[in-house]
């Protein structure tokens, strides 16, 4: 049995686009669960769930994304999750691509391929692009070689029985998942074929609280201590350079590459002062980003 795994807060215009991209593609022995806390999102979903039995509605108690997927987690009745959020859509066949690699019993989880719904044409969107299909370059090439690499929190499934609870204020919950099976000796598939549309930040006020907040996972204990790594500021400077470098198509695009050089700068050292040094809470990391629904 297959049970999706959807967490949404305060997203009443995107979840019914995110449990319709579901819907058409759910094989019969699967449940979808959408976990949420407000009532203007619960109402859409209740709706679905009158109109489809396969939807349920789960209410958690508003302490953050981590505890939202643990009661979700609770619920759920399948061997393989599949965790995806509910501003992202699907894209048609992406579930079944998803659970392909799971054929083989060393496969412990598998990512999906996020794409960015965001125009190249302005600076942000383009940001948005380079950065998804770098990182779909950087997991490919890994995959291949048979290297460890962290799931994509858009999309990506999990064998039940690897699965612990999400520590209840880790920032990147995919990054902790992915490196505790990993450390269990189970490998990370990747599904390139699995895409999910995003929409990410349009401004930079925007950009900087999402990637804090995902970088930010990384600088946790959970992650930083792993014995398996794939993403870090150095790391990053060492294998993203030259994928930035060779990415723009213009002129004004080199600019744009260049100038992302600077932002990445800026978040690790705010990701440094804010979650090395500082040590600030996970409710004062985690701040919703607006232009991303």
């Amino acid at each position: 049995m297959i049970s999706i795994l959807i967490t949404a807060y305060r997203e009443p215009r995107t979840i019914g686009k995110a449990i319709e991209a579901f819907l058409a593609q759910l094989p019969e022995d699967a449940e979808l669960l959408v976990v949420t806390p407000d009532p203007e999102t619960s109402a859409v979903v209740q709706g679905y769930a009158e109109r489809y039995p396969v939807v349920r509605h789960v209410l958690d108690p508003q302490r953050g994304k981590p505890t939202a997927l643990n009661f979700g987690l609770q619920a759920a009745q399948g061997e393989i999750i599949v965790f995806s959020d509910g501003d992202v859509v699907v894209e048609p066949g992406a579930l079944e691509a998803l659970l392909r690699p799971f054929k083989n019993p060393q496969v412990g989880a598998a990512s999906g391929r996020p794409i960015s719904a965001n125009a190249r044409d302005t600076l942000l969107g383009y940001w948005s692009q380079l950065l998804t299909d770098s990182a779909h370059a950087v997991r490919l090439a890994r995959a291949k070689a048979g290297k460890f690499l962290v799931c994509s929190g858009y999309l990506f499934a999990v064998r039940r029985t690897v699965l612990e609870p999400v520590p209840a204020d880790a920032l990147s919950e995919d990054a902790v998942i992915s490196h505790r099976i990993a450390e269990k000796g189970y490998r990370i598939g990747y599904a390139p074929e699995a895409l999910v549309r995003v929409k990410y930040p349009t401004t930079y006020k925007d950009w900087l609280r999402q990637k804090v907040r995902s970088a930010g996972g990384y600088a946790q204990d959970y992650v930083r201590r792993s014995p398996v790594q794939m993403r870090s500021a150095w790391l990053e400077i060492r294998y993203g350079t030259w994928l930035a470098l060779k990415y723009p198509r213009n002129a004004r695009e080199f600019l744009w590459s260049l100038l992302l050089f600077f932002a990445r700068l800026h978040l690790w050292l705010l990701v440094l002062i804010n979650v090395r040094i500082k040590k600030m809470q996970f409710t004062e990391l985690w701040q919703r980003v607006e232009t991303t629904k």
